[in-house]
């Protein structure tokens, strides 16, 4: 009864005129980037993450929140109409979902991936209201050598899920945290790495390094990408599904949903893991196995509700643990810093109205997705065929208007266009900037957790390794460690 209560009071919150609006536009600009090929939720959060300074935190996070989730239902759009996956999760609805486009069942497979997303989504949030208040107590015991090893464990699976070789991905995060040393030291005040500038003693700016490395570097990528197909939009009555299709898809949904929260609780899997997960379970459990692949409704249905399931879950890590699950909630972990509000397991009872308010934004964001995105598809068919050097100067300006307007300073567009460059070289040499991030944004934790933790301790490193919290993250620290290094020997060896 009380998460009933607290969430009626979220429900409140977000209910409120200004907050309905950021959750409105947080879900039709999510919907518009997952559905324009390659952008993705990251870019998409980073280049209107500079407008959610201006806002109070609650407002803050529904709106990007609303990005998050919306990309993932717009994502579908393209899988099922062009075979594109609007972002990386979609890849799987690809199979099935343009197979269904080849049979003439374009708009049912529109609605089924929708049905589904909502199902997964709602699902999602009401296991992270029952989850949550567990999780933050157990997480009240740790002091800061378990946090360190805890912080340590999510770097190494970011690094283990990362799509670059390991030499690459480990680069990336030392990278990563020495940018995260950059400015002032967070116990003493001492400037580190400033080079008597004015400018770094904040540290970098992480709004021009996230808009440069996956909104400049993005535009610059897309511009060398060739022309598709035009899709076509389907009509209005062929979005109804029919009833064995409806049947069809009744037991995927409950099954994706299972299995998108499961898998999205647990830090760096994400949604390509929980998706492919569900899809091989769905082709298992398949009384006619044969039809995966040539518009199984199935493999439609289940995968896309494992993908807002997860994308819902993801949240628990962040705002419990404090920690970014994926690296979209690492965006999300930044904007609420920004507004001096800490995720944590004190989140809940010190800033309830952004808890819950959160989550509240969450169920109506969801129902704002199914009314938009099914009446919307003809619009972002018309967006499909817009060519993407027509788009480019529209994300450059607003890439610059995001960042100057933080600060007003032509330094962090220097910063924002550096980061671009470099992001776009990295890029085509194959490294993932994703381990970067990870690192840039956990980066102070880590560096006070291991201090403090070497302080109580008076410097003896045993700490690290005594109690019970600090022994289960440094096994689970050295099991991702080694997995690491087995899978890049595999790789060498038969890759």
């Amino acid at each position: 009864m009380d998460a009933l209560g607290h969430l009626l009071g979220g429900l409140a919150i977000a209910a409120t005129p200004q907050n309905l609006l950021w959750c409105f536009i947080g879900c039709f600009w999510g919907s518009i980037v997952g559905v324009l090929p390659g952008l993705g939720p990251m870019a998409g959060m980073t280049l209107l993450l500079p407008l959610t300074f201006h806002l109070d935190p609650t407002g803050a996070v529904i709106m990007l929140s609303g990005i998050f989730y919306g990309a993932m239902y717009g994502g579908s759009t393209t899988s099922i109409l062009m075979r594109i996956p609007g972002e990386a999760a979609s890849v799987v609805t690809c199979i099935d979902g343009y197979e269904m486009t080849k049979k003439g069942r374009a708009g049912a497979a529109l609605t089924i991936a929708a049905m589904g997303s909502f199902v997964g989504g709602v699902f999602s949030v009401i296991g992270l209201m029952f989850v949550a208040s567990w999780l933050a107590n157990a997480m009240l015991a740790i002091g800061p050598a378990a946090e360190f090893v805890m912080l340590a464990a999510t770097l190494l699976i970011a690094g283990a899920v990362a799509s670059s070789t390991m030499p690459k991905t480990l680069a990336m995060l030392v990278v990563g945290l020495l940018a995260a040393m950059v400015g002032n030291d967070p116990l003493t005040a001492t400037p580190r790495f400033t080079f008597g500038s004015l400018h770094l003693a904040d540290g970098l700016s992480f709004t021009a390094l996230a808009i440069g490395l996956f909104g400049i570097s993005e535009m610059l990528m897309s511009l060398g990408s060739g022309a598709s197909e035009a899709p076509k939009a389907p009509k209005m009555r062929e979005l109804l599904p029919t009833r064995g299709e409806v049947r069809d898809s009744v037991g995927p949904i409950a099954r994706g949903s299972l299995i998108g929260f499961l898998f999205g609780i647990v830090p760096g899997v994400g949604h390509i893991v929980s998706t492919s997960a569900s899809y091989s379970i769905e082709k298992a459990l398949s009384k006619t196995p044969e039809m995966f692949g040539k518009g199984a409704v199935a493999g439609v249905a289940g995968p896309e509700t494992a993908n807002n399931a997860t994308t819902g879950a993801a949240m628990i890590p962040l705002l419990i643990l404090g920690i970014p699950a994926i690296p979209v909630t690492a965006v999300l972990l930044a904007a609420l810093t920004v507004h001096n509000v800490q995720p944590g397991p004190l989140l809940i009872t010190e800033r309830p109205d952004v808890f819950w308010g959160l989550i509240a934004s969450m169920l109506i964001g969801n129902v704002m997705l199914v009314v938009l995105n099914l009446p919307l598809v003809s619009m972002f068919v018309t967006l499909l065929r817009t060519p993407r050097a027509y788009l480019a100067p529209l994300v450059l300006l607003v890439c610059i208007l995001g960042v100057y307007s933080v600060k007003g300073s032509a330094f962090d567009l220097g910063v924002m266009f550096a980061a671009g460059v470099a992001g776009y070289v990295l890029r085509r040499f194959e490294f993932d900037l994703v381990p970067f991030l990870f690192a840039f944004v956990l980066g102070d934790r880590i560096e006070v957790s291991f201090r403090r933790a070497l302080m109580i301790s008076e410097g003896n490193p045993a700490i690290f390794w005594t109690g019970p919290a600090a022994q289960l993250f440094l096994v689970a620290l050295v099991m991702i460690a080694l997995y690491m290094v087995l899978a890049g020997a595999i790789r060498r060896r038969w890759g």
